[in-house]
């Protein structure tokens, strides 16, 4: 009797619209470091991120469009972005005390909810939960909860 010795298949990645979401913060966090034009960083993270090896480690593949929709998305419409943001926290805090990472964690989750009403409110949510899981600790990522959650009351009832 022979035996037969099975291996996975291996399935080629989709392209996965939560690395694009954390590839969004980690561009517009470049484009507020370094002043970078939209489709500079939109060019950069097409021709060496999304989807690359970079020093030995792989990047998932990214839904590209996803990734512009909302690089481009939160740029062209910050100043409603962040006025909402800045109406949502509490008494005595605003937009700028908080620090870089998490001011693009926000401003991508809430583009999402007011502009990507084809994404369920609690899947766009945690999932910036979970990109705020890759920078900060628990509290943090509480934080982004409470705060999208406040805000999707607002713009999704």
């Amino acid at each position: 009797m022979s035996s037969k010795t099975s291996s996975p298949k291996t399935k080629p990645q989709r392209p996965s619209r939560a690395t694009a979401r954390l590839a969004a913060v980690q561009a517009l966090y470049q484009r507020e470091m370094s002043g970078d034009t939209i489709p500079k960083l939109l060019r950069e993270f097409h021709e060496h991120r999304l989807g690359r090896t970079i020093e030995d480690a792989a990047f998932a593949p990214a839904d590209a469009d996803f990734f512009d929709d909302l690089v481009s998305g939160v740029a062209a419409r910050e100043a409603e972005i962040d006025e909402r943001i800045a109406g949502a926290l509490a008494e005595g805090w605003t937009l700028d005390r908080l620090d870089r990472p998490m001011r693009q964690i926000l401003r991508c989750g809430v583009y999402e909810l007011v502009a990507r009403l084809d994404v369920p409110r609690a899947a766009a949510i945690s999932e910036y939960v979970d990109v705020a899981k890759a920078f900060y600790e628990a509290r943090e990522a509480g934080f982004v909860n409470g705060l999208l959650d406040r805000i999707a009351k607002d713009v999704r009832e």
